[in-house]
């Protein structure tokens, strides 16, 4: 049985930063209203919420409620979707999944987080909650010495320097300069990386990406639908493939250190029900929270070998205009990561660009197809999405 791919019909996003005279559900709404205008929308059939851990930073649950009332989309049916940083891209595919099962026609996913409200020490013990909580969180392992400890590890292992991983944030920066909606539009050169001080050695502040807010969305729907409703098909992105993965929560019990082993499974599901292989991508949105897992993200998508990640961009072959562009309106790194929201972030680029509605100097030469990848804990919760333009 042929089950026909839904797209996304409508886009909106707020600019990444501490908004600090906004609420969530002002910076959620604002997003979600910019997608329906965008598809031409009045109403949709239900509303999936990508939120990693609202609860703690503002105290706020039960924001499929909150959201759907404060956006006046009626009595619809709305959910909020938990997959720690991979939330939004999680969000994504139960949208899409909604609408190829025949249950709704027309459905809205918003992505959004709310993080500095807190204080950055509290910051970084709620993001820690995604971890294992017995044996990392208890231990006072945080998030950033997790992806220290692989870092050093893929440095010692495959012969890297702190200068080899810094290109990538280098990359990130200069793309998202050119992005109005990132939050650092400001290009970096590798000694920016290298002379700006160590959080826990050998990450510096410039190898992780901000504790930020923001919130992004979609709408999806049926190809039949999109007709209906007029909306002309050069603004349809099909949602060709989709894949997820779970490894072990904890770095301890994980088989191999350096391999994402959820993402290259996921991959592998996406790759498959989009009928694409690697080589056919024109650009992947990675999970760039840290350098680090920029490099064995790009391995386990199978854009690059094992232990070869990093040589990528030592080689410039990142870049937009190279050949697997990556952080193309700049990634967690460059244009934030509000962790909820950061896969629909990914998802409303990666439309653009395949739109040929990105930013100048960002766009990706005549794409065809995109990859995003979002990824939850130190790789314990991964969600892979391949998008094409129809």
């Amino acid at each position: 049985m042929t089950i026909e791919k839904p797209v996304i019909i409508g886009v909106g996003m707020i600019p990444v930063g501490e908004h600090w005279k906004l609420s969530l559900r002002d910076i959620a709404v604002e997003a979600l209203l910019n997608a329906m205008d965008d598809a031409g929308v009045e109403r949709v059939d239900s509303l999936y919420v990508g939120n990693m851990i609202s609860g703690s930073f503002i105290e706020q649950e039960n924001l499929g409620a909150l959201i759907a009332d404060w956006a006046g989309l009626g009595n619809v049916p709305a959910v909020k979707v938990e997959a720690a940083c991979a939330s939004g891209g999680a969000a994504v595919q139960e949208g899409a999944k909604a609408v190829m099962a025949g249950l709704e026609d027309v459905v809205a996913v918003v992505g959004v987080e709310k993080m500095t409200d807190a204080w950055p020490s509290d910051a970084t013990r709620y993001l820690a909650y995604a971890a294992d909580a017995d044996w990392e969180l208890f231990h006072g392992a945080s998030f950033v010495a997790l992806n220290a400890l692989i870092m050093r590890h893929y440095m010692n292992t495959y012969g890297y320097t702190e200068e080899d991983l810094a290109l990538f944030a280098v990359n990130a920066h200069a793309n998202g300069a050119k992005n109005p909606y990132a939050m650092f539009k400001g290009p970096i050169k590798v000694e920016t990386v290298l002379k700006s001080p160590y959080i826990a050695d050998p990450l510096k502040l410039f190898d992780a990406s901000p504790v930020c807010d923001g919130a992004a969305a979609v709408i999806i729907t049926t190809q039949e639908k999109a007709k209906e409703l007029g909306v002309p098909r050069e603004k349809w992105v099909e949602v060709a493939g989709m894949g997820r993965a779970i490894d072990t929560i904890n770095l301890a019990n994980r088989e191999d250190l350096l391999t994402l082993k959820a993402a290259k499974i996921a991959a592998d599901r996406a790759y498959r029900m989009a009928g694409v292989e690697a080589k056919e991508v024109n650009f992947f949105e990675v999970h760039d929270a840290f350098t680090v897992m920029a490099a064995l993200s790009l391995e386990a998508l199978g854009v690059a070998k094992k232990g070869e990640g990093a040589k990528l961009a030592r080689e410039g072959q990142i870049a937009v205009d190279a050949n697997y562009p990556i952080q193309t309106m700049g990634g967690l790194k460059s244009r934030g990561h509000p962790v909820g929201a950061t896969g629909v972030y990914q998802t409303v680029e990666a439309v653009l660009q395949l739109r040929g509605e990105a930013p100048e100097g960002i766009q990706v030469p005549n794409a065809e197809v995109g990859l995003t990848q979002n990824i939850g804990g130190t790789g314990s919760n991964i969600t892979v999405n391949v998008f094409r333009r129809v």
